[in-house]
């Protein structure tokens, strides 16, 4: 089964250079099957807020508790800029490194390209602001999808899947 998908990536990848077009996974039913179920997702992001949550405790405690004088001279703006980059480079380290947060190890699920491969460090930015402008739609947006990716994942070309043990 392992040589039928590595030659699947191959073809998908090979496509994809000539073309210019990442095929869909339901093209492939084997890239189909490896689709992690929503509820699988949702757990994790679940567990990932809870991550997150903890990163802009701390994060905030560095920006606001560790300053001499009033707690309250920075700009809001230039504060909530700063702590949606501090999520963000807590999600992009990750997906750079293994394409797994914390919480994807735990529900044993892996970010890769629509091809496959590991994430470039732009295409990691683009899936986080996507994912932060598409927040709550893409939900709604994965019950219709063909592959049942979430709408940040089909515009940034990018997909989830279920990694093997």
């Amino acid at each position: 089964m392992q040589r039928a998908a590595d030659y699947i990536h191959l073809l998908m990848e090979a496509q994809t250079k000539i073309t210019g077009i990442v095929p869909a996974a339901s093209q492939y039913p084997y890239l189909a099957m490896t689709v992690p179920s929503l509820k699988r997702r949702l757990a994790c992001l679940f567990y990932d807020a809870l991550l997150s949550a903890a990163v802009l405790f701390l994060a905030g405690f560095l920006a606001v508790g560790l300053r001499p004088g009033a707690p309250g001279g920075m700009p809001i703006l230039l504060y909530q800029l700063y702590l949606f980059m501090v999520v963000g480079l807590y999600f992009v380290w990750f997906w750079r490194h293994g394409g797994q947060t914390l919480a994807m190890q735990t529900w044993r699920i892996q970010l890769l390209t629509a091809a496959g491969g590991p994430l470039c460090l732009a295409k990691a930015w683009q899936r986080y602001i996507l994912a932060a402008l598409t927040f709550g739609f893409c939900f709604v947006w994965a019950l219709w999808d063909r592959d049942r990716q979430f709408l940040h994942d089909r515009l940034a070309g990018t997909r989830l899947v279920i990694k093997a043990p």
